[in-house]
């Protein structure tokens, strides 16, 4: 499995510029971007986007220029802001990006990086699969298979682990630190005005499609992912800066994105990188999540995720499907949104599209009321949670099936921020011949082609006219599904289990 800084600049392009890079999250697979991200590319070739600019309107003066998709984080209140960024913006800068010579620089810059920062592990890096249906399911067998068994093998050597994150990481970047990571803050201040520095193109790109904004980088994509990386990998190394005067063989740092653990035989010596760590993401404009920082003398338990622990030693097999899904509903109410809870739901998944209606005794409003209250409670359960929906609407009655996707929806509707559920939820009622109303604009794209996604007003009126008109849905594809959502809608990995 190679990562990104593995790849030339022609690969990387390639790989940005594939649709499941464009978006990283789940939606129903009729919604195809790649025809659009392929003629886009051919239109802008190796020219600049601002060729294309409405001679009037400039980007940075315009709202609405990338999609926002706004995801419930806890069934509640909080929420996260997913984004489609606008395509000919994310078309632009992967190709800038990508220009050999900015390409060169970049994987020089971040590689020597990383190596001043040697006893700091960068394990999020973007990976390219082989064998994975998708890069999303190698991105977390990484995970897995690197930070979580390095992290227990690190309990040979060290006594204990610091564990802690960073508060709403991509919200809070800074964008001119995107040219502090590439350059050195003092040269990207000096030369913040030069057009050909790489790091100064992204910051500028990033503003143009923010509304001019300087704090924030969109959530969604593995380009953005990417970028996000710079600047961690560049807080690494001054953090190694800070504490080289440790000894190497008193720590270890394993860094995933935003999340760190920190491995000592000296709690002090954990505190001391606490705290040097928490004096850096200030001048980031950054914190540490203290409520989430945790310290454990037991690593090789704590290495491995709470929720997936509780589940290895309390795991007995469930007598029937009812009693299955009460075990993981009260799993989701103890480790809310876990990743446990989703590979637990796809294995009961996979066990019901084995069974026939007959096999099924139990009355199937009992099952769908305690699903609903999982996906309900736990968004990032919300594709699994349908696709095991879809196969107990589809053994309802005709005229059951409608009245149950009425009480769902409405269920739905006392939450904010369920956009993705919408779209779920639309995948399995559009085969009802029932017009249920959702307000998720996603939604109405998939009934109405005319719905325009992105504002491309300060684009010329030809490439403005081809974004707006152009059909994000893949229509043969939507006349060919049925009410169950299959397998591969949902399914990241096709060889391995991966909790």
């Amino acid at each position: 499995m190679k990562n990104i800084l593995d790849l030339n600049h022609n690969d990387a392009r390639k790989f940005f510029l594939k649709e499941e890079s464009y978006f990283n999250f789940d939606l129903p697979p009729y919604f195809h971007f790649s025809d659009l991200i392929e003629k886009i590319s051919i239109k802008l070739k190796d020219g600049n986007l601002s060729d294309f600019y409405n001679s009037e309107i400039k980007p940075w003066d315009v709202e609405g220029i990338n999609y926002r998709l706004i995801s419930n984080k806890d069934g509640k209140y909080a929420w996260r802001p997913l984004q489609l960024i606008h395509p000919a913006f994310y078309v632009d800068l992967a190709n800038k990006i990508t220009k050999q010579e900015n390409w060169d620089y970049i994987i020089n810059r971040l590689n020597k990086l990383m190596k001043d920062s040697r006893s700091i592990e960068c394990a999020s890096l973007p990976v390219v699969s082989y064998y994975y249906k998708k890069n999303k399911a190698a991105q977390i067998a990484h995970w897995l298979e690197d930070v979580e068994k390095n992290s227990i093998i690190m309990g040979l050597e060290y006594d204990y682990l610091f564990h802690t994150d960073i508060v709403d990481c991509y919200g809070s970047t800074y964008t001119h630190s995107i040219s502090w990571a590439l350059h050195g803050k003092e040269k990207a201040k000096l030369e913040k005005s030069n057009n050909s520095l790489i790091g100064n193109i992204i910051d500028r790109q990033i503003q143009a499609m923010s509304y001019g904004q300087t704090n924030g980088i969109p959530q969604g994509s593995v380009l953005m992912d990417f970028i996000a990386e710079m600047v961690l990998i560049y807080i690494d190394k001054l953090l190694y800066g800070k504490i080289k005067v440790i000894k190497k063989e008193d720590y270890r740092i394993i860094r995933y994105r935003d999340d760190y653990r920190i491995f000592v035989n000296n709690p002090q010596i954990g505190a001391q990188i606490i705290k040097e760590l928490t004096e850096i993401l200030n001048t980031f404009g950054m914190r540490i999540n203290s409520i989430k920082t945790k310290v454990s003398d037991h690593i090789t338990h704590d290495a491995i995720k709470e929720d997936k622990l509780y589940w290895l030693l309390n795991c007995k097999n469930s007598e029937n499907l009812q009693s299955e899904l009460y075990r993981i509903s009260f799993l989701a109410k103890k480790f809310p949104n876990s990743g446990t809870v989703v590979k637990l739901l796809k294995s009961f998944y996979d066990k019901l599209s084995h069974l026939e209606k007959k096999d099924i005794k139990i009355h199937f409003s009992v099952l769908i009321s305690i699903l609903v209250d999982i996906a309900y409670k736990n968004p990032r359960t919300y594709p699994i949670t349908s696709a095991i929906l879809s196969r107990f609407v589809d053994y309802l009655p005709k005229r059951e099936k409608k009245y149950v996707m009425k009480k769902v929806l409405n269920k739905f509707k006392k939450i904010p921020n369920t956009g993705i559920m919408q779209l779920w939820l639309q995948r399995i009622s559009i085969k009802l011949d029932e017009k249920f109303i959702y307000t998720e604009k996603l939604c109405n794209k998939v009934t109405n082609p005319n719905i325009i996604i992105w504002n491309s007003d300060w684009l010329d009126d030809n490439l403005k006219n081809y974004i707006n008109s152009f059909n994000l849905i893949n229509e043969k594809k939507l006349e060919k599904m049925g009410v169950i959502i299959e397998n591969d809608e949902v399914e990241l990995f096709d060889k391995y289990d991966y909790v």
